[in-house]
């Protein structure tokens, strides 16, 4: 263990210093199709021109096989770890990147990554590459990337609502007029009252449409699709959600490009007045001039008969039994039982958004996870805790505290030099600590 230690550091310091030099048969990623991928995006971002967000889409991208690590760019990086082959650029990323679908800072760039391959389809490729690309410039725009809890949607209540919601959502965009206004009303009013359930709903749930709704808003808008297509697919969207394990991460890739799309038809130069304080919601409130009535409750309850609020009822209760089943299990492994506390000081994530777990105040349970930080390398598959304040993640206590490539159930950790695991304050817990 300690040799394979000792290896990734070597192949660190080669990649730090040296390209890497990757023959064409060696690629795992089609060279003359990673450029033409390129342009793709380079045409998308020429015919927004700057409409969307007053700013270009197009910028450094790169593609990654998650296999090989290997790395297709358009541009060169700053630091010489690409080397230029044809019209464009290859190399290898460092083990302690991740790779996913997102924007990140390396060799002196800020790259939009995407893992390869990319979609076959135009439409969902080219979706994905404005996403990703939005990702890129959103600080530019003043706003920030966010990571709220959102744990309020792993329960009964929250789920109930955030559902009726993307049901009048659904209806709004298939219908016009006086329709329309009315699905939009029910719409806000479901969102309301739920927010009203949750002293930190309205807070988080804005922030994450901020952060992830906005670039699958914008992906979609510029995915080559009509006006006529966009809508249909929104409103498709919003139906094949319906029933997820889990919605804490990911409802906003739905319910913001809905909202966005609403508001494009009733106020079309929002966007240029957006502010990281602004709530999509609030804002087509605001343009429709709707007004709630002081019986919140009683009158969100009643029109949920016009949306098959019963039988939603009956199956989200069915799935909070199961639910809580597997909450207890994962308390007994990463709350009661002996833990592995690990502190987060400069973080790299890798997970998937559509099957997190919320324990309440205690954080959220990632039941697969990657995460590269100045400790090393904690591989999850079968569940970690994250505290609400990305602050500490727990896993179950090692079975041998004493190596350098440390195991527990479902984890391993591939240490560095200088840290060291010591006994936590409750027994049988440890936690990873800095030699110096």
């Amino acid at each position: 263990m300690f040799t394979h230690f000792l290896r990734g550091i070597h192949i660190l310091i080669v990649l730090l210093f040296f390209p890497i030099l990757v023959t064409p048969q060696e690629l795992p990623i089609d060279t003359k199709q990673a450029y033409q991928y390129f342009r793709e995006m380079q045409n998308i971002s020429l015919q927004d021109n700057g409409k969307l967000w007053g700013i270009s889409f197009y910028g450094p991208m790169l593609f990654a096989d998650p296999t090989t690590r290997t790395i297709v760019a358009n541009q060169a990086d700053l630091e010489g770890n690409l080397t230029k082959q044809g019209e464009v650029f290859i190399g290898k990323l460092p083990v302690e990147k991740n790779i996913a679908n997102t924007a990140m800072d390396w060799s002196g760039v800020k790259w939009t990554m995407i893992i390869w391959p990319l979609p076959e389809d135009q439409y969902d490729r080219a979706r994905i590459m404005a996403h990703e690309s939005f990702h890129r410039f959103q600080d530019s725009l003043g706003l920030p990337a966010t990571n709220p809890a959102n744990s309020h949607l792993d329960t009964r209540d929250g789920r109930i609502w955030l559902q009726l919601e993307w049901r009048a959502l659904k209806e709004a965009l298939r219908h016009q007029g006086k329709e329309r206004r009315h699905a939009v009303e029910d719409a806000l009013l479901f969102r309301a009252y739920r927010h009203s359930l949750f002293k930190t709903a309205e807070n988080e749930e804005r922030l994450l449409e901020m952060f992830e709704g906005l670039a699958e808003y914008s992906g979609i808008k510029l995915s080559g699709r009509s006006e006529a297509v966009i809508v249909d697919y929104i409103a498709t969207q919003l139906e094949k959600n319906e029933g997820k394990e889990s919605y804490v991460r990911s409802f906003a890739y739905v319910s913001g490009p809905a909202y966005g799309i609403l508001l494009d038809k009733e106020k079309a130069d929002w966007r240029k007045y957006f502010k990281s304080t602004d709530d999509l919601g609030l804002l087509l409130q605001a343009s429709l001039s709707i007004k709630f009535p002081e019986a919140l409750e009683d009158e969100a309850t009643r029109r949920t008969k016009d949306y098959n609020g019963n039988a939603l009822i009956e199956a989200e209760t069915e799935r909070e039994n199961a639910h809580q089943k597997r909450i207890a299990e994962y308390k007994a492994r990463l709350v009661d039982g002996p833990v592995l506390i690990i502190p987060l000081q400069n973080v790299n994530v890798q997970f998937n958004p559509n099957n997190l777990q919320s324990l309440g105040d205690l954080g959220t349970v990632y039941p697969t996870i990657r995460i590269t930080d100045l400790w090393g390398i904690l591989t999850v598959t079968n569940g970690a805790l994250m505290n609400s304040s990305w602050t500490r993640i727990y896993v179950p206590a090692p079975k041998n505290p004493d190596v350098r490539l440390l195991a527990g159930d479902g984890w391993t950790l591939e240490l560095n030099a200088g840290w060291k695991l010591e006994s936590a304050e409750r027994k049988g817990d440890f936690i990873l600590t800095n030699l110096k």
